[in-house]
């Protein structure tokens, strides 16, 4: 499980410790929410191989909690812990969207052959997202859309295609040159400031209100897209 992301949100603190220490132990980096508020917050900004989640959560259950995981990316693996074991529970969990579930007391084995079950079907049926990430932004380059701390950026086409360019040469310094030919595919002309009022315009969408800004200017040189100052 080497470099597989887990976001589990289990409200058991001895029960999500035993989790947390086995996976680590297989190689596995897990997250832990320990609330299905949080845990929503997590799973809509930031990218999980597999989300494990309990049903009984404080402030937002595990049913609706794996509706709303459903409404960002229907392909998104989710496996649900829980202890209702009946056969109506668990077909309510797995109509919620939930891929699988198991149920309260269990052993750790079966948790990993689960979690690896899941993992190979979701790299069997699926193709890996184009999305470049940085900071709480996430830019998917197949469907041409951002989002900032899991807020959809309404951006213009030019607007995104200098985002994109941004994005996939991060932490580079970019000349308005090298913007100019590869966003607007045109020579540069000294007399035109069109690279700095479309980064002016990015900035007003993509920085204002948030503390990290992500589009720097390097003066003398052009800008640099990266996180922090």
């Amino acid at each position: 499980m080497d470099g597989v992301k887990i976001l589990l949100i289990e409200d058991e603190p001895a029960l999500a410790s035993v989790i947390v220490r086995g996976l680590s132990q297989l190689g596995a980096e897990v997250s832990v929410a320990s609330d299905g508020g949080t845990g929503l917050e997590m799973a809509q900004n930031f990218n999980f191989h597999l989300i494990i989640l309990d049903i009984m959560l404080p402030s937002v259950n595990g049913i609706q909690l794996c509706k709303e995981i459903r409404k960002k990316d229907e392909g998104q693996p989710v496996l649900m812990l829980t202890a209702l074991g009946s056969t109506e529970n668990i077909v309510t969990g797995l109509e919620a969207g939930a891929d699988d579930y198991i149920v309260k007391p269990f052993k750790f084995a079966e948790l990993e052959a689960r979690i690896r079950s899941l993992i190979r079907r979701t790299k069997g049926n699926t193709t890996q997202k184009n999305i470049v990430v940085i900071a709480d932004l996430e830019v998917d380059c197949d469907a041409k859309i951002a989002r900032r701390s899991g807020n959809p950026v309404n951006l213009t086409a030019t607007e995104y295609r200098l985002l994109e360019y941004f994005a996939v040469n991060q932490n580079r310094v970019l000349s308005r040159i090298q913007i100019l030919e590869n966003v607007w595919d045109i020579d540069f002309n000294m007399g035109t400031n069109v690279v700095d009022v479309y980064v002016n315009y990015l900035r007003k969408k993509l920085d204002n209100g948030y503390p990290v800004k992500l589009i720097h200017t390097v003066f003398g040189m052009g800008y640099i897209f990266k996180e922090g100052t």
